[in-house]
Protein backbone atom coordinates (compact mmCIF):
# COMPACT_ATOMS: atom_id res chain seq x y z
CA UNK A 1 0.00 0.00 0.00
CA UNK A 2 2.87 2.55 0.48
CA UNK A 3 4.50 1.60 -2.75
CA UNK A 4 5.09 5.47 -4.92
CA UNK A 5 2.58 6.02 -7.16
CA UNK A 6 1.44 8.66 -9.96
CA UNK A 7 -2.24 8.06 -11.11
CA UNK A 8 -4.41 9.97 -13.61
CA UNK A 9 -8.16 10.75 -13.63
CA UNK A 10 -9.58 11.42 -16.90
CA UNK A 11 -12.96 13.11 -16.96
CA UNK A 12 -15.53 12.99 -14.28
CA UNK A 13 -16.58 9.03 -14.58
CA UNK A 14 -13.12 7.75 -15.34
CA UNK A 15 -10.97 5.30 -12.98
CA UNK A 16 -7.74 6.18 -11.68
CA UNK A 17 -4.97 5.30 -14.18
CA UNK A 18 -1.36 4.49 -13.18
CA UNK A 19 1.02 6.63 -15.10
CA UNK A 20 4.15 5.58 -13.06
CA UNK A 21 4.88 3.08 -10.99
CA UNK A 22 8.09 1.84 -8.37
CA UNK A 23 9.44 -0.08 -11.21
CA UNK A 24 8.59 1.78 -14.42
CA UNK A 25 9.79 4.46 -16.52
CA UNK A 26 10.51 7.95 -15.18
CA UNK A 27 8.90 9.73 -18.52
CA UNK A 28 5.11 8.83 -19.69
CA UNK A 29 3.50 10.74 -22.17
CA UNK A 30 -1.18 10.06 -22.30
CA UNK A 31 -3.25 11.44 -25.42
CA UNK A 32 -6.14 12.97 -24.02
CA UNK A 33 -9.66 11.37 -25.87
CA UNK A 34 -11.75 14.34 -27.27
CA UNK A 35 -14.85 13.61 -25.16
CA UNK A 36 -12.46 14.14 -21.77
CA UNK A 37 -12.87 17.94 -20.43
CA UNK A 38 -11.27 17.28 -16.87
CA UNK A 39 -7.72 15.90 -15.92
CA UNK A 40 -6.80 14.81 -12.45
CA UNK A 41 -3.11 13.96 -11.41
CA UNK A 42 -2.04 12.72 -7.88
CA UNK A 43 0.45 11.04 -6.63
CA UNK A 44 0.21 7.85 -3.62
CA UNK A 45 2.48 6.26 -1.28
CA UNK A 46 5.92 7.38 0.50
CA UNK A 47 7.79 10.04 -1.86
CA UNK A 48 11.24 8.70 -0.36
CA UNK A 49 13.61 10.87 -1.82
CA UNK A 50 12.18 11.90 -5.02
CA UNK A 51 12.04 15.16 -5.74
CA UNK A 52 9.17 16.54 -8.01
CA UNK A 53 6.52 15.08 -10.71
CA UNK A 54 6.71 18.09 -13.54
CA UNK A 55 3.22 17.47 -15.45
CA UNK A 56 2.06 19.12 -18.96
CA UNK A 57 -0.66 19.40 -20.74
CA UNK A 58 0.49 20.14 -24.81
CA UNK A 59 -1.86 21.20 -27.63
CA UNK A 60 -1.25 19.29 -30.87
CA UNK A 61 2.23 21.24 -31.65
CA UNK A 62 3.22 20.22 -28.73
CA UNK A 63 2.77 23.60 -26.75
CA UNK A 64 2.10 23.64 -23.06
CA UNK A 65 -1.32 24.61 -22.49
CA UNK A 66 -0.55 24.09 -18.81
CA UNK A 67 2.14 23.34 -16.28
CA UNK A 68 1.98 21.87 -13.09
CA UNK A 69 4.23 20.21 -10.33
CA UNK A 70 3.50 17.80 -7.88
CA UNK A 71 5.54 17.60 -4.53
CA UNK A 72 5.51 15.42 -1.39
CA UNK A 73 3.75 18.44 -0.25
CA UNK A 74 1.11 19.23 -3.12
CA UNK A 75 0.46 15.94 -4.14
CA UNK A 76 -2.75 16.35 -6.44
CA UNK A 77 -3.39 18.67 -9.62
CA UNK A 78 -6.52 19.61 -11.79
CA UNK A 79 -7.56 20.92 -15.10
CA UNK A 80 -10.59 21.72 -16.34
CA UNK A 81 -11.07 22.46 -20.32
CA UNK A 82 -13.25 25.30 -19.62
CA UNK A 83 -10.52 27.26 -17.29
CA UNK A 84 -7.45 26.88 -20.59
CA UNK A 85 -8.96 28.61 -23.60
CA UNK A 86 -6.27 26.89 -25.95
CA UNK A 87 -7.50 23.74 -24.80
CA UNK A 88 -8.23 21.66 -28.00
CA UNK A 89 -9.26 17.76 -29.07
CA UNK A 90 -5.39 17.53 -29.59
CA UNK A 91 -3.84 17.18 -25.90
CA UNK A 92 -1.67 15.60 -24.85
CA UNK A 93 -0.07 14.51 -20.77
CA UNK A 94 3.03 14.34 -20.53
CA UNK A 95 4.79 13.53 -16.75
CA UNK A 96 7.66 13.00 -15.85
CA UNK A 97 9.72 12.37 -12.40
CA UNK A 98 12.66 13.71 -10.82
CA UNK A 99 14.88 12.25 -8.05
CA UNK A 100 14.79 8.73 -6.36
CA UNK A 101 15.18 6.00 -8.28
CA UNK A 102 13.19 6.79 -11.23
CA UNK A 103 15.20 9.60 -12.55
CA UNK A 104 17.18 8.59 -15.09
CA UNK A 105 20.52 10.71 -15.67
CA UNK A 106 19.96 9.79 -19.43
CA UNK A 107 17.02 11.91 -21.07
CA UNK A 108 17.50 9.94 -23.73
CA UNK A 109 15.15 7.67 -22.55
CA UNK A 110 12.15 7.05 -24.92
CA UNK A 111 9.23 8.77 -23.73
CA UNK A 112 6.65 5.85 -22.65
CA UNK A 113 2.95 5.61 -24.32
CA UNK A 114 0.01 5.09 -22.89
CA UNK A 115 -3.69 5.02 -23.84
CA UNK A 116 -6.77 6.20 -21.93
CA UNK A 117 -9.91 3.99 -22.82
CA UNK A 118 -10.75 4.10 -26.82
CA UNK A 119 -7.06 5.40 -27.20
CA UNK A 120 -4.37 2.26 -27.71
CA UNK A 121 -0.54 2.34 -27.74
CA UNK A 122 -0.49 1.89 -31.76
CA UNK A 123 -3.09 4.61 -32.62
CA UNK A 124 -1.38 7.06 -30.08
CA UNK A 125 2.00 6.83 -31.83
CA UNK A 126 0.56 6.96 -35.17
CA UNK A 127 -1.18 10.19 -34.29
CA UNK A 128 1.72 11.68 -32.59
CA UNK A 129 3.94 10.51 -35.67
CA UNK A 130 0.89 12.33 -38.53
CA UNK A 131 1.21 15.07 -36.02
CA UNK A 132 4.77 15.94 -36.59
CA UNK A 133 4.78 14.98 -40.23
CA UNK A 134 1.98 16.94 -40.81
CA UNK A 135 2.78 20.00 -38.15
CA UNK A 136 2.81 22.72 -40.47
CA UNK A 137 -0.73 22.02 -41.74
CA UNK A 138 -1.99 20.98 -38.63
CA UNK A 139 -0.67 24.49 -37.14
CA UNK A 140 -2.64 26.89 -40.11
CA UNK A 141 -6.02 24.67 -39.01
CA UNK A 142 -5.22 25.26 -35.21
CA UNK A 143 -4.39 29.20 -35.96
CA UNK A 144 -7.78 29.21 -37.73
CA UNK A 145 -9.55 27.29 -35.17
CA UNK A 146 -8.45 29.45 -32.31
CA UNK A 147 -9.32 32.46 -33.88
CA UNK A 148 -12.72 31.80 -34.33
CA UNK A 149 -12.91 30.48 -30.59
CA UNK A 150 -11.51 33.71 -29.68
CA UNK A 151 -13.99 35.74 -31.50
CA UNK A 152 -16.81 33.79 -29.56
CA UNK A 153 -15.22 34.30 -26.63
CA UNK A 154 -14.13 37.82 -27.17
CA UNK A 155 -16.57 39.40 -23.79
CA UNK A 156 -15.54 37.00 -21.78
CA UNK A 157 -12.66 37.55 -19.00
CA UNK A 158 -11.26 40.41 -20.57
CA UNK A 159 -10.79 42.30 -17.67
CA UNK A 160 -8.21 39.64 -16.14
CA UNK A 161 -6.69 38.25 -19.39
CA UNK A 162 -2.95 38.33 -19.04
CA UNK A 163 -1.05 41.00 -21.28
CA UNK A 164 0.50 39.31 -24.05
CA UNK A 165 1.86 39.29 -27.38
CA UNK A 166 -1.22 39.25 -30.14
CA UNK A 167 -2.60 36.10 -31.50
CA UNK A 168 -1.70 36.54 -34.93
CA UNK A 169 2.22 36.32 -34.37
CA UNK A 170 3.49 33.11 -34.61
CA UNK A 171 7.22 33.33 -34.49
CA UNK A 172 9.01 34.90 -32.02
CA UNK A 173 11.59 37.31 -33.71
CA UNK A 174 12.36 40.63 -32.22
CA UNK A 175 12.09 43.78 -34.53
CA UNK A 176 15.15 45.55 -35.86
CA UNK A 177 15.61 49.07 -35.51
CA UNK A 178 12.92 51.26 -37.69
CA UNK A 179 11.38 48.26 -38.32
CA UNK A 180 6.96 49.58 -38.38
CA UNK A 181 5.66 48.40 -35.42
CA UNK A 182 3.07 45.24 -36.24
CA UNK A 183 0.74 42.69 -34.13
CA UNK A 184 3.24 41.45 -31.25
CA UNK A 185 1.75 43.71 -28.64
CA UNK A 186 2.22 42.68 -24.93
CA UNK A 187 -0.95 44.91 -24.05
CA UNK A 188 -4.06 45.42 -26.40
CA UNK A 189 -3.62 49.51 -27.09
CA UNK A 190 -6.43 52.04 -25.82
CA UNK A 191 -7.47 49.85 -22.92
CA UNK A 192 -5.23 48.38 -20.29
CA UNK A 193 -8.31 45.59 -19.10
CA UNK A 194 -8.74 44.06 -22.69
CA UNK A 195 -5.70 42.07 -23.38
CA UNK A 196 -4.94 39.61 -25.60
CA UNK A 197 -3.37 35.87 -25.38
CA UNK A 198 -0.76 35.19 -27.28
CA UNK A 199 0.41 31.90 -29.94
CA UNK A 200 3.67 32.38 -29.87
CA UNK A 201 7.10 31.83 -27.32
CA UNK A 202 6.97 28.66 -25.21
CA UNK A 203 10.50 28.99 -24.07
CA UNK A 204 9.72 30.11 -20.95
CA UNK A 205 6.85 27.77 -19.96
CA UNK A 206 9.39 24.87 -21.07
CA UNK A 207 11.72 25.97 -18.02
CA UNK A 208 14.21 27.91 -19.95
CA UNK A 209 15.14 31.24 -18.58
CA UNK A 210 13.84 34.22 -19.69
CA UNK A 211 15.22 36.53 -21.42
CA UNK A 212 17.20 39.67 -21.06
CA UNK A 213 16.51 43.16 -22.54
CA UNK A 214 18.88 42.78 -25.27
CA UNK A 215 18.63 39.22 -26.19
CA UNK A 216 16.39 37.88 -29.18
CA UNK A 217 13.70 35.93 -29.04
CA UNK A 218 14.72 33.33 -31.77
CA UNK A 219 17.79 32.81 -29.94
CA UNK A 220 15.90 31.82 -26.78
CA UNK A 221 13.71 29.70 -28.54
CA UNK A 222 16.67 27.92 -30.87
CA UNK A 223 18.26 26.47 -27.22
CA UNK A 224 15.25 24.34 -26.69
CA UNK A 225 13.68 23.53 -29.80
CA UNK A 226 15.25 20.13 -30.45
CA UNK A 227 14.20 18.85 -26.90
CA UNK A 228 10.90 20.71 -25.98
CA UNK A 229 10.23 18.11 -23.27
CA UNK A 230 13.94 18.04 -22.05
CA UNK A 231 14.30 19.45 -17.76
CA UNK A 232 16.72 21.88 -18.38
CA UNK A 233 18.52 23.03 -14.91
CA UNK A 234 17.94 26.50 -14.26
CA UNK A 235 20.09 28.90 -12.76
CA UNK A 236 18.01 31.53 -12.38
CA UNK A 237 13.77 32.71 -13.03
CA UNK A 238 12.12 32.36 -16.15
CA UNK A 239 11.13 35.35 -17.79
CA UNK A 240 8.07 36.56 -16.30
CA UNK A 241 5.42 39.22 -15.44
CA UNK A 242 2.70 39.88 -12.70
CA UNK A 243 4.95 38.06 -10.05
CA UNK A 244 6.53 39.10 -6.38
CA UNK A 245 9.72 40.06 -4.97
CA UNK A 246 9.62 40.22 -1.02
CA UNK A 247 12.37 41.09 1.35
CA UNK A 248 12.88 38.72 4.01
CA UNK A 249 16.06 40.18 5.74
CA UNK A 250 19.10 42.16 4.99
CA UNK A 251 20.23 39.93 2.16
CA UNK A 252 17.84 37.46 0.95
CA UNK A 253 14.60 37.81 -1.25
CA UNK A 254 11.60 35.88 -2.46
CA UNK A 255 10.13 35.69 -5.93
CA UNK A 256 7.11 34.55 -6.20
CA UNK A 257 4.67 33.31 -9.06
CA UNK A 258 4.32 34.91 -12.37
CA UNK A 259 3.18 34.69 -15.57
CA UNK A 260 5.39 33.98 -19.17
CA UNK A 261 4.73 33.43 -22.96
CA UNK A 262 1.78 31.92 -24.24
CA UNK A 263 -0.63 32.83 -21.23
CA UNK A 264 1.40 29.79 -19.34
CA UNK A 265 1.95 29.91 -15.63
CA UNK A 266 5.96 29.85 -14.03
CA UNK A 267 6.90 26.34 -13.83
CA UNK A 268 9.27 27.71 -11.64
CA UNK A 269 7.24 29.68 -9.44
CA UNK A 270 9.95 30.46 -6.18
CA UNK A 271 13.08 31.39 -5.75
CA UNK A 272 15.23 32.76 -3.51
CA UNK A 273 17.97 35.57 -4.13
CA UNK A 274 20.68 36.45 -2.44
CA UNK A 275 22.14 40.13 -2.83
CA UNK A 276 25.54 39.24 -1.66
CA UNK A 277 26.48 37.79 -4.71
CA UNK A 278 22.98 38.58 -6.57
CA UNK A 279 22.78 35.20 -6.83
CA UNK A 280 19.19 32.98 -7.51
CA UNK A 281 18.56 29.27 -5.43
CA UNK A 282 15.03 27.58 -7.12
CA UNK A 283 13.17 27.53 -3.96
CA UNK A 284 9.76 25.35 -4.63
CA UNK A 285 10.33 22.41 -2.83
CA UNK A 286 12.57 24.13 -0.17
CA UNK A 287 9.12 24.72 1.86
CA UNK A 288 7.08 22.06 3.41
CA UNK A 289 2.95 22.54 3.31
CA UNK A 290 0.61 23.35 0.51
CA UNK A 291 1.68 26.36 -1.79
CA UNK A 292 -0.03 28.53 -3.05
CA UNK A 293 -1.41 27.88 -6.62
CA UNK A 294 -0.23 29.65 -9.63
CA UNK A 295 -1.27 33.10 -9.79
CA UNK A 296 -0.01 36.73 -11.07
CA UNK A 297 -2.02 40.04 -9.62
CA UNK A 298 -0.92 38.66 -6.17
CA UNK A 299 0.68 40.24 -3.33
CA UNK A 300 3.46 39.25 -0.85
CA UNK A 301 4.50 41.35 2.09
CA UNK A 302 6.94 40.46 4.82
CA UNK A 303 5.93 41.06 8.49
CA UNK A 304 9.41 41.34 10.27
CA UNK A 305 7.86 40.47 13.55
CA UNK A 306 7.01 37.21 12.77
CA UNK A 307 8.99 36.67 10.11
CA UNK A 308 6.29 35.14 7.52
CA UNK A 309 5.48 36.42 4.16
CA UNK A 310 1.70 37.08 3.65
CA UNK A 311 0.67 36.08 0.06
CA UNK A 312 -3.14 37.27 -0.81
CA UNK A 313 -5.38 36.91 -3.97
CA UNK A 314 -4.40 37.29 -7.81
CA UNK A 315 -5.55 35.55 -10.48
CA UNK A 316 -5.38 32.54 -12.69
CA UNK A 317 -6.78 32.52 -16.01
CA UNK A 318 -10.03 33.71 -15.65
CA UNK A 319 -10.00 32.09 -12.00
CA UNK A 320 -9.44 34.99 -9.10
CA UNK A 321 -8.57 33.82 -5.15
CA UNK A 322 -9.02 35.67 -2.10
CA UNK A 323 -6.96 33.03 -0.38
CA UNK A 324 -4.16 34.05 2.24
CA UNK A 325 -1.32 31.97 2.15
CA UNK A 326 1.48 32.29 5.01
CA UNK A 327 4.78 31.36 4.71
CA UNK A 328 7.00 30.89 7.91
CA UNK A 329 10.62 32.00 7.09
CA UNK A 330 12.26 30.21 10.10
CA UNK A 331 10.89 26.75 9.99
CA UNK A 332 10.15 27.54 5.90
CA UNK A 333 6.61 25.57 6.10
CA UNK A 334 3.11 27.00 4.11
CA UNK A 335 0.37 26.87 5.82
CA UNK A 336 -3.27 28.31 4.19
CA UNK A 337 -5.25 30.57 6.99
CA UNK A 338 -9.02 30.05 7.34
CA UNK A 339 -10.15 33.29 7.46
CA UNK A 340 -13.11 34.70 9.09
CA UNK A 341 -14.74 37.85 7.59
CA UNK A 342 -15.64 38.95 3.95
CA UNK A 343 -13.28 39.81 1.39
CA UNK A 344 -13.91 39.92 -2.54
CA UNK A 345 -11.72 37.52 -4.67
CA UNK A 346 -9.35 40.17 -5.94
CA UNK A 347 -6.11 40.32 -8.44
CA UNK A 348 -4.01 43.61 -9.14
CA UNK A 349 -4.47 45.12 -5.67
CA UNK A 350 -2.43 46.88 -3.66
CA UNK A 351 -1.08 45.55 -0.12
CA UNK A 352 0.58 47.54 2.85
CA UNK A 353 1.57 46.38 6.41
CA UNK A 354 0.80 48.72 9.05
CA UNK A 355 1.32 47.42 12.64
CA UNK A 356 1.14 43.87 12.32
CA UNK A 357 -2.21 44.39 9.58
CA UNK A 358 -2.58 44.17 5.81
CA UNK A 359 -4.30 47.07 4.28
CA UNK A 360 -5.32 45.55 0.67
CA UNK A 361 -6.72 48.54 -1.71
CA UNK A 362 -8.70 48.33 -4.93
CA UNK A 363 -8.02 45.62 -7.39
CA UNK A 364 -10.20 43.99 -9.76
CA UNK A 365 -13.15 41.16 -8.57
CA UNK A 366 -14.77 39.45 -10.98
CA UNK A 367 -18.68 39.92 -12.30
CA UNK A 368 -20.79 37.44 -13.66
CA UNK A 369 -21.11 37.49 -17.82
CA UNK A 370 -22.44 39.34 -19.60
CA UNK A 371 -21.38 42.13 -17.26
CA UNK A 372 -17.38 43.32 -17.43
CA UNK A 373 -15.28 42.55 -14.35
CA UNK A 374 -15.20 45.62 -12.05
CA UNK A 375 -12.59 47.82 -10.29
CA UNK A 376 -12.97 48.16 -6.56
CA UNK A 377 -12.72 51.31 -4.25
CA UNK A 378 -13.04 49.53 -1.10
CA UNK A 379 -10.17 49.13 2.00
CA UNK A 380 -10.16 45.46 3.48
CA UNK A 381 -7.49 45.05 6.37
CA UNK A 382 -6.85 41.42 7.47
CA UNK A 383 -5.42 40.77 11.47
CA UNK A 384 -3.46 37.73 11.28
CA UNK A 385 -3.95 37.48 14.58
CA UNK A 386 -7.45 36.57 15.03
CA UNK A 387 -7.27 35.38 11.32
CA UNK A 388 -10.40 37.81 10.04
CA UNK A 389 -11.01 40.49 7.42
CA UNK A 390 -13.10 43.38 8.45
CA UNK A 391 -13.40 46.85 6.24
CA UNK A 392 -12.44 50.39 8.77
CA UNK A 393 -14.07 53.26 8.58
CA UNK A 394 -12.75 55.66 6.38
CA UNK A 395 -13.49 59.36 5.72
CA UNK A 396 -12.50 61.99 3.18
CA UNK A 397 -11.44 61.86 -0.15
CA UNK A 398 -11.07 58.44 -1.75
CA UNK A 399 -9.21 57.03 -4.44
CA UNK A 400 -11.71 55.94 -7.10
CA UNK A 401 -12.08 52.21 -8.24
CA UNK A 402 -8.96 51.06 -10.01
CA UNK A 403 -6.32 48.31 -10.27
CA UNK A 404 -2.49 48.13 -11.05
CA UNK A 405 -1.99 51.02 -8.66
CA UNK A 406 0.84 51.52 -6.27
CA UNK A 407 0.81 52.12 -2.64
CA UNK A 408 3.79 53.29 -0.72
CA UNK A 409 3.69 53.38 3.01
CA UNK A 410 6.03 56.24 4.33
CA UNK A 411 7.26 57.13 7.87
CA UNK A 412 4.91 54.68 8.97
CA UNK A 413 1.73 56.58 9.25
CA UNK A 414 1.06 57.38 5.64
CA UNK A 415 0.16 55.38 2.61
CA UNK A 416 0.52 56.99 -0.56
CA UNK A 417 -1.52 55.43 -3.33
CA UNK A 418 -0.12 56.59 -7.18
CA UNK A 419 -1.94 55.41 -10.64
CA UNK A 420 -3.80 52.83 -11.62
CA UNK A 421 -6.47 51.84 -14.26
CA UNK A 422 -10.45 50.96 -14.60
CA UNK A 423 -11.91 50.95 -17.48
CA UNK A 424 -11.00 52.48 -19.88
CA UNK A 425 -9.19 54.97 -18.26
CA UNK A 426 -5.46 55.29 -17.05
CA UNK A 427 -4.62 57.69 -13.94
CA UNK A 428 -1.65 59.53 -12.85
CA UNK A 429 -3.76 60.90 -9.98
CA UNK A 430 -1.95 60.83 -6.16
CA UNK A 431 -3.92 60.00 -2.60
CA UNK A 432 -2.72 59.94 0.49
CA UNK A 433 -4.36 57.65 3.74
CA UNK A 434 -3.31 59.23 7.06
CA UNK A 435 -3.07 55.94 9.39
CA UNK A 436 -3.86 57.67 12.87
CA UNK A 437 -6.88 59.75 11.52
CA UNK A 438 -7.63 56.57 8.74
CA UNK A 439 -8.79 59.92 6.38
CA UNK A 440 -8.13 59.89 2.69
CA UNK A 441 -6.92 63.29 0.90
CA UNK A 442 -6.33 64.15 -2.33
CA UNK A 443 -2.35 65.31 -2.68
CA UNK A 444 -1.84 67.86 -5.06
CA UNK A 445 1.32 67.85 -6.63
CA UNK A 446 3.79 70.44 -8.05
CA UNK A 447 6.75 69.52 -11.06
CA UNK A 448 6.18 67.21 -13.62
CA UNK A 449 4.19 64.33 -12.99
CA UNK A 450 4.53 60.83 -14.58
CA UNK A 451 2.20 60.32 -16.91
CA UNK A 452 -1.39 58.52 -16.76
CA UNK A 453 -0.04 54.43 -15.78
CA UNK A 454 -0.74 51.05 -14.46
CA UNK A 455 1.44 48.29 -14.09
CA UNK A 456 4.20 50.54 -12.63
CA UNK A 457 6.98 49.50 -9.98
CA UNK A 458 7.46 51.62 -6.76
CA UNK A 459 9.78 51.43 -4.21
CA UNK A 460 10.51 53.68 -0.86
CA UNK A 461 14.22 55.26 -1.16
CA UNK A 462 13.95 56.97 1.82
CA UNK A 463 11.74 58.67 4.93
CA UNK A 464 10.47 61.43 2.60
CA UNK A 465 10.86 59.61 -1.27
CA UNK A 466 9.60 56.89 -3.11
CA UNK A 467 10.18 56.01 -6.46
CA UNK A 468 7.84 55.11 -9.64
CA UNK A 469 9.25 53.62 -12.47
CA UNK A 470 7.83 51.83 -16.14
CA UNK A 471 4.32 50.91 -16.23
CA UNK A 472 1.64 50.48 -19.39
CA UNK A 473 -0.46 53.51 -20.58
CA UNK A 474 -2.91 52.01 -22.09
CA UNK A 475 -0.56 51.24 -25.85
CA UNK A 476 3.09 51.03 -24.80
CA UNK A 477 4.88 49.84 -22.09
CA UNK A 478 6.73 52.81 -19.97
CA UNK A 479 10.59 53.61 -19.21
CA UNK A 480 10.37 56.84 -17.37
CA UNK A 481 11.23 57.32 -13.51
CA UNK A 482 10.19 59.72 -10.93
CA UNK A 483 10.81 60.67 -7.16
CA UNK A 484 7.84 61.67 -5.14
CA UNK A 485 8.96 64.06 -2.38
CA UNK A 486 6.25 63.99 0.46
CA UNK A 487 7.70 67.14 2.50
CA UNK A 488 6.81 69.20 -0.90
CA UNK A 489 4.72 67.08 -2.67
CA UNK A 490 6.93 67.19 -6.08
CA UNK A 491 7.59 64.73 -8.44
CA UNK A 492 11.24 65.44 -10.52
CA UNK A 493 11.79 63.25 -13.39
CA UNK A 494 15.62 61.53 -13.17
CA UNK A 495 17.33 59.71 -16.35
CA UNK A 496 19.52 56.62 -15.50
CA UNK A 497 20.69 54.05 -18.43
CA UNK A 498 20.14 51.42 -15.78
CA UNK A 499 16.39 52.22 -16.17
CA UNK A 500 16.39 52.70 -19.90
CA UNK A 501 14.57 49.48 -20.68
CA UNK A 502 10.55 49.90 -21.83
CA UNK A 503 9.00 47.29 -18.67
CA UNK A 504 5.51 46.87 -17.35
CA UNK A 505 4.06 43.87 -14.34
CA UNK A 506 7.83 44.17 -13.45
CA UNK A 507 9.08 43.77 -9.66
CA UNK A 508 10.63 46.96 -7.69
CA UNK A 509 12.29 46.73 -4.07
CA UNK A 510 15.23 48.48 -2.24
CA UNK A 511 17.94 46.23 0.12
CA UNK A 512 21.29 46.41 1.04
CA UNK A 513 23.50 45.10 -1.59
CA UNK A 514 27.39 44.12 -1.38
CA UNK A 515 28.50 47.37 -2.94
CA UNK A 516 27.16 49.90 -5.62
CA UNK A 517 26.91 47.37 -8.24
CA UNK A 518 27.02 43.79 -9.67
CA UNK A 519 30.39 42.05 -8.99
CA UNK A 520 31.29 39.63 -11.27
CA UNK A 521 34.02 36.92 -11.86
CA UNK A 522 36.33 39.83 -14.02
CA UNK A 523 36.05 41.81 -10.36
CA UNK A 524 39.42 40.43 -9.21
CA UNK A 525 40.10 43.64 -6.90
CA UNK A 526 36.73 43.34 -5.48
CA UNK A 527 36.94 41.94 -1.66
CA UNK A 528 33.38 40.46 -1.53
CA UNK A 529 33.30 40.11 2.64
CA UNK A 530 35.47 43.76 2.93
CA UNK A 531 33.28 45.64 0.07
CA UNK A 532 31.17 48.46 1.36
CA UNK A 533 27.00 47.88 2.02
CA UNK A 534 25.19 50.37 0.33
CA UNK A 535 21.34 50.47 -0.37
CA UNK A 536 20.38 49.75 -3.57
CA UNK A 537 17.56 49.52 -6.08
CA UNK A 538 16.60 46.06 -7.67
CA UNK A 539 14.12 45.56 -10.64
CA UNK A 540 13.19 42.28 -12.14
CA UNK A 541 11.37 40.92 -14.90
CA UNK A 542 8.04 42.15 -16.19
CA UNK A 543 7.20 42.48 -20.20
CA UNK A 544 7.62 45.00 -23.13
CA UNK A 545 5.16 45.53 -25.18
CA UNK A 546 6.81 43.45 -28.02
CA UNK A 547 5.92 39.79 -26.91
CA UNK A 548 9.12 39.77 -24.71
CA UNK A 549 9.06 38.49 -21.19
CA UNK A 550 12.32 39.52 -19.06
CA UNK A 551 14.05 37.41 -15.99
CA UNK A 552 17.17 40.27 -15.44
CA UNK A 553 17.90 41.76 -12.55
CA UNK A 554 19.04 45.49 -12.71
CA UNK A 555 20.54 47.13 -9.39
CA UNK A 556 20.98 51.06 -9.10
CA UNK A 557 22.16 52.79 -6.19
CA UNK A 558 19.94 54.69 -4.06
CA UNK A 559 22.16 57.54 -3.49
CA UNK A 560 22.88 57.86 -7.40
CA UNK A 561 19.18 58.30 -7.90
CA UNK A 562 18.82 60.37 -5.49
CA UNK A 563 21.51 62.10 -6.15
CA UNK A 564 20.03 62.30 -9.77
CA UNK A 565 17.43 64.56 -8.15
Amino acid sequence: MNDFGVYAVFGVNGPPQRLLGADGSSRVCVAVPPSVHQVVLFSSGQWGDRLCVNAELNDADRIPITIGKLTPYNKCLSWEQWEEETWTDSVTLHVSLEGGNLMKADWSEPEVVLAVKEYTPKDTVAHLTARELNGKRKRERMADEDSDRKKATKTEGEENTCPNSSPEKTTPVRKGRGQAKGGQKLFASGDPTKMKGTANEAEEAQGIVGRTPPQSAARAKSRQAKTPTQAVPLVSPSGRWGQTLCPIDAQTAILIGGQGARMHFCKDPMWKLCTEDLSWVAAETLAEGPTPEARIGHTAIYDPHSKRIFVFGGSKNKKWFNDVHILDTQSWKWTMVEAQGKVPPLAYHSCSMFRGELFVLGGVFPRPNPEPDGCSDSLYIFDPHLSIWYEPIVTGDKPSPRSGHSACVMQERKIYVFGGWDTPVCYNDMYMLDLGLMEFSAVKTSGKAPSPRSWHGSAVLSDTKFLIHGGYNGNNALSDTFIFDTDTNSWTEVTLPQLSVPRAGHSIITMETAGPHRFSEEDEDVDMDAGPVSKSLLVFGGGDNEGNFYSDLTTVSVGELLSAI
